[in-house]
């Protein structure tokens, strides 16, 4: 998998990639890429399954009708 990009809520966005197994994940941010140490998503996550995990991790910072959404 190539690193794939989601929109969290129109306020930030992170890059997701696995690697060995595991999903590694960056913050995106003033065309900066580093890592975000606070988010860790389980190697039992599929890729089809991202969009939902992250939402589920971040729901309480969305309003109403806001998504997570993958950027392509």
């Amino acid at each position: 998998m190539a690193s794939v990009r989601f929109d969290i809520y129109g306020r930030h966005q992170l890059d997701v990639v696995r690697e060995g197994g595991k999903w590694k994940v960056f913050n995106v941010a003033s065309g900066k890429r580093e890592p975000a140490t606070n988010v860790v998503i389980p190697t039992e996550v599929q890729e089809h399954e991202v969009a939902t995990y992250l939402d589920d991790l971040f729901h309480e910072g969305a309003r109403p009708g806001e998504s997570v959404r993958r950027v392509d």
